[in-house]
């Protein structure tokens, strides 16, 4: 069976296992991603934040304990946005149990839009970029990252196991769906290019000031073995970006 969207996260087993690998300190959402997305978004405080695929709120706690003003989470899975709920009770916080596509976006609302790893799940980035731009104030930013498209170009070296020792990419200019094994399932992401992301923001009417690909900071691992193979190839892929 394959799962699109959040769909995976509402399976028990896989949500859990999820939840072991993403708490890891070295996992790479911890030590590269959330490094990399706090830097780009500099200072917070007094800001009305919104957050597309918000996950189980651990985020929004985070911008609160930093002087965020106001979080909205937008989640697709029922068993996350419960969990969001839950982590962000007294909290100026909304949570809404929606996906990015169907989510109705208020214009000139929001300060910062912010997305974690979940806009490769979205079919028409176009579409929802230009929403964005849309629910932002004037000069607000928005600021997301994604899997790196060296990555999702080809899921086949993942039949070495997880912890793989080679990547192999492929079909990288032939953008669409991809079907990736990960924790026993079968997960469908959206692949595109670099460029592709870039465009699809300049047609937007964004201003994009920052492009990152997550180079690994030897601070952020114990492990010399780990940080010397998250060195090899670029797992993500994040943008800031201007109204």
């Amino acid at each position: 069976m394959e799962f699109k969207g959040a769909s995976a996260y509402d399976q028990k087993d896989f949500l859990n296992q999820y939840l072991q690998r993403r708490s890891r300190e070295e996992s790479p959402n911890n030590a590269i991603e959330k490094p990399m997305i706090m830097e780009l978004l500099g200072e917070v405080e007094g800001k009305s934040i919104l957050d597309l695929g918000c996950g189980d709120g651990s985020f929004g706690k985070e911008l609160h304990t930093a002087g965020a003003k106001s979080y909205m989470g937008v989640e697709g899975s029922a068993q996350m946005a419960t969990m969001a709920k839950n982590n962000l009770k007294g909290t100026n916080s909304s949570i809404l149990q929606e996906t990015m596509e169907t989510y109705a976006f208020s214009p000139n609302e929001f300060d910062f839009v912010t997305s974690r790893f979940a806009i490769h799940y979205v079919a028409d980035i176009k579409e929802l970029f230009i929403k964005v731009h849309q629910s932002l104030k004037e000069d607000g930013k928005f600021i997301f990252s994604v899997q790196h498209p060296l990555t999702t170009s080809s899921f086949v070296s993942k039949k070495e196991g997880e912890r793989k020792g080679n990547w192999i990419v492929d079909d990288y200019f032939n953008a669409g769906e991809r079907k990736e094994p990960w924790i026993d399932k079968i997960v469908v992401k959206h692949h595109r290019t670099t460029e592709q992301y870039f465009s699809s923001l300049i047609e937007a009417g964004f201003n994009v000031v920052s492009l990152r690909e997550g180079e690994p900071k030897r601070e952020n691992f114990r492990n010399e073995e780990e940080y010397q193979r998250r060195k090899r190839i670029p797992i993500m892929l994040a943008f800031s970006c201007e109204k």
